[in-house]
C-alpha cells in the first residue's frame, strides 16, 4: 500500500512539472525563439556636447517557435565596429516576463540601441557618408530564466537613419 502512495505522489509531481513546462532538457534558443522583422540603422540620439549624435540600433520581434510557452526572456545586443573584436556598445532588455509568451506568438517590436555612437557637426545624413565612418555589426543574444546566453542572430547595421 505504501509503495502505491509513493508512486502516486511521484507521478503527480512529474505531471505537475510537465504542465509547468518542465518536461525535459532545455532546448537551444534556435529551437525556441526566432528573430523576425529585423531592421538596423543609426538612431538619431539628439545633441551631445553641441554635436549631432548617431547610435547604432537594431529593431526586431521575437517569435516563440516552440510548442510550449516561454517565460523570462532577456535580450542583450553587442555592437562591434568592423575589423574590431572589442565590444563598442551594448543594450539589454527583458522582453518576456513571468506571464510568458505562448507558442506561435511574437513580442512587440523591440529596439536595442548602443549607448555609444558617432558625433559630428555636419547634418546627420552627411555623418553617415563621412570618410572616417566605420560600419558596425550587431549580435543579439537571448537568455531564458537562469540559462546561459545564446546567440539569436547577427546583422550588419545599415547606413540609414532610424527614428523610433
Amino acid at each position: 500500500m505504501r509503495a502505491n502512495s509513493v508512486i502516486a505522489v511521484c507521478l503527480a509531481l512529474v505531471l505537475a512539472g510537465a504542465a509547468a513546462g518542465c518536461s525535459g532538457p532545455e532546448l537551444p534558443i534556435g529551437e525556441v525563439l526566432q528573430a523576425t522583422d529585423i531592421s538596423t540603422g543609426w538612431f538619431d540620439a539628439g545633441i551631445e556636447s553641441g554635436k549631432n549624435k548617431l547610435s547604432p540600433s537594431v529593431t526586431l520581434t521575437v517569435k516563440n517557435i516552440s510548442k510550449a510557452p516561454v517565460t523570462s526572456v532577456q535580450l542583450n545586443a553587442v555592437f562591434r565596429r568592423i575589423g574590431e573584436t572589442e565590444e563598442w556598445g551594448g543594450a539589454y532588455v527583458q522582453i518576456v516576463g513571468s506571464d510568458g509568451l505562448a507558442s506561435g506568438l511574437s513580442t512587440r517590436p523591440v529596439m536595442l540601441r548602443s549607448q555609444l555612437g558617432y558625433t559630428g557637426v555636419e547634418p546627420r545624413a552627411q555623418m553617415l557618408q563621412n570618410k572616417q565612418f566605420i560600419d558596425v555589426r550587431v549580435q543579439v543574444f537571448a537568455k531564458r530564466g537562469a540559462l546561459q546566453w545564446e546567440k539569436l542572430g547577427e546583422w550588419p547595421v545599415t547606413r540609414e537613419l532610424v527614428f523610433r
